[in-house]
């Protein structure tokens, strides 16, 4: 039996390669996205890069024309999802418009907001999505940010943290509590927020890395025009859960991807440090190669329960399992590099603090998109049915 893909899919991903290796914005080739950077905002090159895409119906390839795709089938989105993760490329610096708030849009929406929807995919406008609080990360159902009913407005009050993107952003896509009587999953509402109304406070927050990317937003008094309300009012947490498995739905493909760099990336080294001969480094590397390509192997079950079902089990094992693999695979280099590993030495091995720098960005991994501690739990109860305590 041969396994591979069809002609179709053969002749979709040829159009591809031809694009990109046509277009392709010379800025993103071997660029490192997790890196400490003083570049403020979402760079021209990117803004670009993501119109470009949408324009020639690359964005979402399973979208319609007219969002930015050309209805391809689900093998040629996973294909399409390959191509750009083997090549690092990024299809957007600006990961919320696109990716949550324009499939939200397009789902839950009214006639105006689904109108609202190009332009977030294209980037023409910049979102951020309020979610996490001081008191409400992980249990994003204890939010207590306030939406009180005035006439024809909301009147909001509360505050947000980790907010990507809230610097730069021209909307929020924002999750606020408006029946504070109802059980904590109920009484939850999305507005549309814009980001200059009088009372919002946006302080960027830099984090571990060196880069400030998200911030702490304060809500004071802002007021919300009614019509602003994306579905129906106390419907918000089946928008929540929409929007996070929009999230999650495709991300094991880059998460893999990145894990096959980096194993890459560690057999480089020990060829450079000379231990590449050495048993225990060879059997070391071996297991870590094993467990990556079982990975993929289960992304591609995830992807097949997915194209039927719109729903996966496995994607939350993969989130769980990539982001720790992440943050373990660089410890695996630290460990290679002996004491060196925990320096940031520009003049080693051309690789200034690679690892280090690596472990310190791959925490943030554990907790965006749903804890590692979620996922665990969501794995526990509803996939493998155990009881809760």
């Amino acid at each position: 039996m041969e396994l591979g893909w069809g002609p179709e899919e053969e002749a979709f991903r040829s159009e591809l390669v031809a694009f990109l290796d046509r277009e392709a914005p010379s800025e993103a080739v071997g660029r490192d996205f997790s890196a400490a950077t003083d570049e403020e905002g979402i760079p021209e090159w990117a803004r670009l890069w993501q119109a470009k895409l949408f324009d020639n119906g690359w964005l979402v390839p399973g979208y319609p024309a007219h969002l930015g795709g050309r209805n391809a089938t689900p093998a040629q989105s996973l294909i399409y999802a390959e191509e750009l993760a083997s090549r690092g490329l990024p299809r957007s610096l600006h990961f919320p418009g696109y990716a949550i708030v324009a499939p939200s849009l397009l789902e839950f929406g009214n006639k105006r907001q689904k109108e609202m929807a190009p332009a977030a995919l294209r980037g023409d406008t910049i979102w951020c999505v309020g979610m996490s609080e001081p008191d409400a990360g992980s249990d994003l159902a204890s939010l207590s940010t306030r939406a009180e009913r005035d006439g024809d407005r909301f009147v909001v009050n509360g505050q947000k943290v980790w907010t990507s993107y809230a610097m730069w952003a021209e909307k929020c896509f924002c999750y606020v509590r408006t029946n504070p009587d109802a059980p904590k999953h109920k009484g939850i509402s999305v507005l549309i927020i814009d980001m200059d109304s009088n009372g919002i406070e946006v302080r960027p927050l830099r984090h571990i890395t060196g880069k400030a990317e998200f911030a702490e937003v304060f809500f004071t008094d802002v007021e919300v025009p009614a019509g602003n309300l994306v579905g129906d009012l106390n419907d918000g947490w089946r928008i929540t859960m929409g929007s996070l498995a929009h999230e999650r739905g495709g991300l094991w493909v880059q998460s893999v991807a990145g894990l096959e760099h980096a194993i890459e990336s560690l057999i480089a080294e020990a060829r450079d440090l000379g231990i590449s001969s050495d048993t225990s480094v060879r059997r070391l590397l071996a297991r870590e190669y094993a467990e990556v390509s079982s990975l993929r192997s289960l992304g591609y079950k995830g992807f097949s329960t997915f194209a039927r079902t719109s729903a996966s089990p496995e994607h939350s094992f993969l989130k769980l399992a990539s982001s720790e693999m992440t943050k373990h695979l660089a410890e695996v280099g630290m460990r290679l590099e002996g004491g060196l590993g925990t320096t940031i030495d520009t003049t080693h091995l051309g690789r200034p603090g690679r690892w280090a720098a690596t472990l310190l960005a791959s925490f943030a991994a554990t907790i965006a998109g749903g804890t590692s501690e979620i996922q665990r739990n969501i794995i526990a109860e509803r996939i493998l049915g155990l009881p809760r305590e």
